[in-house]
């Protein structure tokens, strides 16, 4: 049986304003990340590495959605193909399909040879599967799916074609997955934090606007029972002071490879957000839909 999205009015960033921040280079990103390059908010715990935090937060989301030993999962926003290796590795998923719309990632993704694996450069949006799937998991990629300029309703309204689609794929029963960075609660912005993160929004992660929590309710009511809801945000301090440590101890390898204007940018913009998550500007939520 075949099933096709809903006609969704798209809202998100452009493929180009993905590229721009993601196809930087692969192995400039490799200096920095965990082993696995997970580029996203890991799930920590005390003792943990990087690697075994980063793992924990997949787990975390199979877990979550009842993934393991299923027939289909999809994978939103699958980067370098981390979680399509656990899905399909470890937690003996049949097949999975990853999408992503940045070209280095679905190139690497791709290179890793998973057996049952489609990566996908593909938007949401035009996603027609050709079967439903038993969980849907998407981590880090939804705070690119409304552009900087857009009214709360407009937002609102972008976010609900985006759960209309998820539902539309699903098998009856099955559960959404999402972790997306979000707007904080802290009213009142210091200056210098306003002027850092206007480059971090020009520089790094342009058409790029993070939700309220309240926006992402909004928009799957009706659609969705929200089942879980984690507020995850001192999880992301420390896993971006983690990448800033790796980065900077590895300087001499990362201008070699992307330049020396590229690594001070980077670093900038990991202080930058490791203090918006510190001091509450920012947010992480992890929430677990059915």
């Amino acid at each position: 049986m075949g099933t096709a999205g809903t006609n969704a009015h798209y809202t998100g960033a452009s493929p180009d304003a993905i590229q721009h921040h993601y196809d930087v280079s692969n192995d400039f990103y490799r200096l920095w990340l965990d082993e696995n390059r997970v580029y996203s908010c890991a799930l920590w715990q005390d003792g943990d590495t990087l690697e075994s935090a980063q793992l924990r937060k997949l787990d975390y989301f199979v877990e979550q959605t009842g993934a393991a030993g299923s027939a289909r999962v999809l994978d939103i926003g699958c980067g370098w193909g981390a979680l399509l290796r656990r899905l399909t590795e470890v937690h003996g998923v049949g097949a999975a399909v990853g999408l992503t719309l940045s070209e280095e990632q679905a190139q690497a993704a791709r290179s890793l040879g998973l057996p049952g694996c489609d990566v996908r450069l593909e938007n949401w949006k035009d996603h027609r599967p050709t079967d439903q799937y038993d969980a849907v998991i998407s981590i880090g990629a939804f705070e690119h799916f409304a552009r900087r300029g857009l009214s709360r309703a407009e937002r609102v309204a972008g976010y609900r074609a985006f759960f209309e689609s998820c539902r539309s794929w699903l098998r009856p029963g099955g559960r959404l997955g999402l972790q997306t960075v979000g707007k904080g609660n802290t009213v009142k912005l210091d200056r210098r934090y306003i002027r850092d993160i206007a480059f971090v929004s020009d520089d790094i992660f342009p058409e790029t606007e993070p939700p309220r929590l309240s926006e992402i309710l909004e928009a799957s009511e009706l659609i969705f029972d929200p089942i879980a809801v984690r507020f995850d945000g001192d999880h992301y301090g420390r896993t971006i002071r983690t990448w800033l440590e790796r980065l900077k101890d590895n300087r001499d390898a990362a201008e070699a490879v992307a330049g020396t204007d590229t690594v001070l940018k980077y670093e900038r913009y990991l202080e930058v957000t490791a203090q918006s998550f510190e001091k509450r500007y920012a947010n992480l939520f992890r929430i677990t839909f059915r």
